[in-house]
């Protein structure tokens, strides 16, 4: 099974990202994992609808067809890790791949919820997309390393 992350923007603040980066690299020595960024939409003209829409378009562009389609959203399921590594377990036992949808700064617009399989809560509270990205890249890493029975190392 593949996993794709697909996610608006890329992460501004060179902390930030080199954490993702560690995160990412990490993870995808348990899953084919492709991240894939999509253009943030700017929001000095436009509607958050809009810019939601917009930013779902290309989102959606990067989803293959086929795929589990995971709507990351504050609204979503709430697993706990082992939980998390279960559900993925299972997932990919009978799909070829899963995509996980980071929105922008507005969130999600509604194609790419209506389109989703399921929506995946990474936190009680409402995060910047850069820490969503990182809080998704950990947690792959660490089922990863709960499915292989290994320990979790920092």
């Amino acid at each position: 099974m593949r996993v794709l992350v697909v996610v608006v923007g890329k992460p501004r603040e060179p902390g930030l990202a080199a954490a993702i980066e560690e995160f990412e690299k990490r993870a995808a020595r348990y899953w084919p994992l492709e991240v894939h960024e999509v253009r943030e939409e700017s929001a000095r003209a436009a509607s958050t609808d809009l810019v939601r829409e917009r930013e779902g378009e290309r989102l959606l562009g990067k989803v293959p067809v086929g795929a589990d389609l995971v709507a990351c959203d504050v609204d979503g399921a709430v697993m706990r890790s082992d939980a998390f590594a279960q559900w993925l377990q299972k997932t990919r036992e009978s799909a070829r791949s899963i995509a996980f949808a980071i929105g922008g700064a507005f969130g999600l617009g509604d194609a790419v919820r209506a389109r989703a399989r399921s929506q995946l809560s990474l936190a009680h509270w409402t995060m910047p997309h850069e820490l969503a990205r990182l809080v998704l890249a950990e947690q792959l890493y660490r089922v990863g390393t709960i499915v292989r029975g290994e320990p979790y190392h920092k």
